[in-house]
């Protein structure tokens, strides 16, 4: 039975010009078998008749029987598959107009004939000089609707006048003085178009991804910001807590410690008084026993002309204040001036943290270097000699006593240290790519330079033009420079003492900027040391 039933199988019924299930079966003399239509169909086309499976050559046409036995089978396996469309047919395909039994999926449709066909029944189409100017294109549905309902010709021509598709007869009528173009080139156009404003959209699409890419960049650097911020105000507000009751252990000590003192003075006052107290007394007795005698001899003899009472102390001016007259207001108005001091060194130093995160690493460029200077083989360390070195006079090199660091920024964040303990003289800042190399040049913002120096070793001014005197509380061994290129912003730290040393604000950069040194001349040794990069 198994056997029975796969010589059943479908399969083995297809014909294989039309791979469908057998209508109408024919067999030709060499014993293969084909659909009456698609072998007649093929010798139509064909100039020989050749069959399509052995490629035998048949001298005449045979004629055609068709073959009963088969044929029964063929409409039984149609009868179980209980289908018509060719095996491989999708649902939604446009099916061919000219297959009557099996309709087989479209391969194009006909403009001029108003009908679709497979690939069997489009050969005609391929082969027959009338059918080749027919237009073709891709299968679809409702030909009828690309047809031109007044002439009932295919719309092939585009009115760009009106904007509506027409025929031929409607260019040389209706729309006679109009713009007219074919079909196909006005498709192409709108297509070119469409493309533009897809390409426009995509555009359009990747700016606004990148627009999130960067939000959610500030978002995170925010949070990273807020959680760094929070971190700070912790500490600076946990330091000033503990300055508050530190300051407060302080007072309550203080008033102990003055109410003790009171304590002791007056009980040295009291027992004074009582010692005086105590004598008086006795002399008052001593002065009362006198006054009882009656004998007026002896009463003068013993009066008491010089010291009626004893010696004592004039207790007038002496008092003991009470320690409620020690007021807290003084001691506010102390606290809030350490406060102040405390906050302004914290904020500071939190602040100095908070840059020193965008430090780089800078070295020396050689070729900036006057040719007095000497610096280390790390790049490192620079300080000037007496000697001039032979070296190219090249547009970099400065004729002053300069350097600048191999490194530039144009945009972002910046922070870098420079060792300056023991020199007597220095510049320090950033210098913009143009600044004048050649001959003496002031330094100043609008000279491309954003710098503050020390001189006479003590006397420290920022370069703002004018120059502003700076008076610090201790001098400087570390000077850290941060540079904020959008912000327009160069800050100056003593990195030792976390102090702002000063501050140039609404800077315009518009070029890159460079870190820039000057040891300034030895000054007979006594200017010796190098600048040292950290």
């Amino acid at each position: 039975m198994a056997a029975a039933s796969s010589l059943l199988s479908e399969d083995h019924f297809l014909c294989s010009i039309c791979l469908d299930v057998f209508t109408e079966p024919v067999t030709v003399p060499c014993g293969h078998n084909f659909c009456r239509n698609c072998i007649t169909e093929h010798w139509d086309i064909s100039v020989q008749c050749i069959c399509p499976m052995c490629k035998k050559l048949f001298c005449s046409r045979p004629e055609l029987f068709v073959n009963t036995v088969i044929s029964e089978m063929a409409a039984g396996i149609k009868e179980i598959s209980g289908g018509s469309e060719r095996p491989g047919a999708k649902p939604g395909d446009v099916l061919c107009d000219v297959c009557t039994e099996t309709r087989r999926s479209a391969l194009k449709s006909c403009l001029v004939c108003l009908a679709s066909y497979c690939e069997t029944h489009l050969e005609p189409h391929r082969r027959i000089t009338g059918l080749r100017r027919h237009k073709l294109i891709d299968p679809v549905e409702n030909l009828e609707g690309r047809l031109c309902t007044k002439h009932q010709r295919p719309l092939e021509m585009f009115c760009k006048t009106d904007q509506v598709c027409v025929c031929q007869v409607c260019a040389v009528t209706d729309h006679k003085l109009h713009h007219i173009v074919p079909l196909e080139e006005e498709h192409d156009g709108r297509k070119a178009e469409l493309g533009q404003k897809e390409a426009e959209v995509q555009q359009m699409i990747r700016e606004r991804r990148l627009k999130i890419e960067q939000m959610e960049r500030s978002v995170k650097l925010s949070r990273e910001d807020a959680d760094r911020e929070t971190a700070e105000s912790v500490q600076v507000f946990t330091a000033l807590i503990q300055s508050v009751q530190r300051s407060l252990d302080e007072r309550i000590d203080m008033i102990q410690q003055e109410q003790k003192t009171t304590e002791e003075q007056a009980e040295g006052f009291i027992r004074e008084l009582e010692e005086e107290i105590l004598k008086l007394t006795k002399r008052s007795s001593e002065l009362e026993q006198l006054s009882r005698n009656g004998d007026h001899l002896q009463f003068l003899q013993s009066f008491p002309y010089h010291n009626p009472a004893p010696p004592t102390k004039d207790w007038k001016k002496i008092s003991v204040y009470p320690s409620s007259e020690r007021t807290v207001w003084t001691a506010v108005a102390q606290l809030e001036e350490t406060l102040s001091k405390e906050i302004e060194k914290l904020c500071v130093c939190a602040e100095l943290k908070r840059v020193q995160q965008y430090a780089v690493d800078v070295t020396l460029d050689p070729d900036t270097a006057n040719p007095y200077l000497i610096l280390s083989d790390d790049g490192k360390r620079v300080k000037c000699g007496d000697v001039r070195k032979n070296v190219p006079d090249n547009p970099e090199r400065f004729s002053s006593c300069a350097v600048l660091g191999k490194q530039s920024f144009s945009s972002g964040r910046f922070y870098y240290e420079v060792k300056v303990k023991g020199k007597t003289k220095w510049d320090l800042g950033v210098a913009g790519e143009s600044v004048n190399r050649k001959g003496e040049s002031t330094l100043c913002p609008e000279n491309g330079y954003w710098a503050i120096w020390l001189r006479n070793g003590n006397e420290y001014r920022a370069l703002a033009g004018p120059s502003v005197r700076l008076l610090l509380k201790s001098k400087p061994e570390r000077v850290g420079v941060f540079v904020d290129y959008e912000g327009g912003l160069v800050f100056f730290y003593d990195a030792d003492a976390a102090e702002l040393i000063f501050s140039f604000t609404g800077c315009d950069f518009t070029e890159k900027l460079y870190p820039y040194f000057s040891p300034c001349p030895s000054d007979g040794g006594r200017n010796s040391r190098s600048l040292v990069l950290s």
